[in-house]
């Protein structure tokens, strides 16, 4: 399946030439420097440069570059893509040095996390960047590559074994590929840049959160299982999210009683790497966490839908101290939407909470099945 085209091309190329750093973030293994390279191609190779971040000599050169240096390094290019930016050290004051010294130059710059990237970037290019996320295929995406029946027919494979390119592209091999990103990937930026004492509590904290996905995560429980504070427990997830592992949903709460209003839910962006980081791969069919794995792909890939069409939503959860649950709730232009998910049963069997629909009354509320989710993961 090489060759899959991605949704987010079509805003990267129209922003070409518009006299911004093109910043394109995400997990390592997604795919971001297969994008920016694909973008080059369309260009004379002589009007290209490639800057690879994990070569100790460009790392070196950006970080005590001045203009000069710059101008001999930069040569005739017109489109320059550097990848693995968080590499380098104050590197957004370099891309401000490159930006303004060569604006008819367009910079197209990749990172694996926001760790020291946001903190970096923001303020020198600030009013001088495109920012946008990318992850593992959407749906939606490899719904346009071959259809929607083909795409049906592959739910539980994606259920098990998620969305990365190279796991999509090589079907019978994913439990070793998705076992090499586990092992040599995942965690490379948190411990790379940033001062982890005990790397062993890291993976631990993740596989606890894995089993935890679709409940209320306690950070008092986690600190108490793996016998750190509260505070490291916090900045360890602070650090997972960063490195774009898992992503939170909060509590949804208007005041109204009894409802939940500080909770968090845990996901992960990908479902294989969930289950990867449980060594768990068993067939949907004899497995017990079907509920949860179900939970988070309907939202990660909600998620990365919007995303990849730069559509601006806020996402929580809803549950009242009584138990009254609404798994997922989507607030598009102060307008609300409520989704229940249930893999397989009939939609008319799901009722919306009383005091939910009471407290909420213009709210739409639908269920997502088997049956009907490609609605809910793709504009189809």
């Amino acid at each position: 399946m090489s060759g899959i085209r991605r949704d987010l091309q079509t805003i990267l190329d129209s922003k070409v030439g518009r006299g911004k750093v093109l910043l394109l973030i995400g997990p390592r293994q997604v795919g971001k420097t297969t994008l920016l390279k694909s973008m080059m191609e369309k260009l004379p190779p002589a009007k290209t440069q490639f800057w690879n971040c994990d070569e100790s000599e460009v790392r070196k050169f950006l970080s005590e570059a001045n203009s000069a240096k710059l101008r001999s390094f930069v040569g005739n290019a017109d489109f320059i893509v550097i990848d693995e930016a968080q590499r380098v050290q104050d590197i957004g004051l370099t891309l401000k040095l490159l930006h303004d010294t060569f604006p008819q130059v367009q910079l197209a710059v990749t990172g694996s996390s926001s760790l020291d990237l946001s903190n970096s970037m923001n303020e020198p290019l600030t009013g001088r960047k495109f920012e946008y996320n990318l992850f593992g295929f959407s749906t939606q995406e490899l719904v346009q590559h071959t259809s929607l029946l083909e795409e049906s027919r592959q739910l539980h494979n994606r259920l098990l074994f998620g969305f990365y390119p190279d796991v999509v592209n090589n079907p019978g091999d994913e439990k070793e590929i998705l076992a090499n990103i586990v092992n040599s990937y995942l965690y490379k930026d948190v411990f790379e840049f940033q001062d982890i004492r005990r790397p062993a509590v890291i993976e631990k904290l993740v596989q606890a959160l894995a089993l935890q996905v679709g409940s209320e995560v306690s950070f008092n429980e986690l600190g108490r299982l793996l016998g750190i504070d509260v505070q490291t427990v916090q900045r360890y997830v602070d650090l997972l999210e960063k490195a774009y592992v898992i992503f939170h949903l909060r509590s949804y709460s208007r005041n109204v009683r009894n409802e939940l209003k500080k909770s968090v839910k845990i996901y992960f962006y990908d479902n294989g790497v969930r289950n990867g980081v449980l060594s768990n791969f068993s067939p949907w069919e004899l497995r017990s966490d079907t509920g949860c794995l179900w939970e988070n792909f309907l939202i990660s890939q909600r998620i990365k839908n919007n995303l990849y069409h730069n559509r601006s939503r806020k996402y929580y959860f809803w549950r009242t101290t009584q138990r009254q649950e609404i798994d997922f709730i989507e607030e598009a232009e102060n307008q609300l939407f409520a989704y229940e998910f249930k893999y397989s049963g009939k939609k008319g069997g799901v009722k919306c909470p009383l005091t939910f629909s009471n407290n909420y009354p213009d709210v739409p509320f639908s269920v997502v099945t088997q049956d009907n989710y490609m609605e809910f993961v793709t504009d189809w």
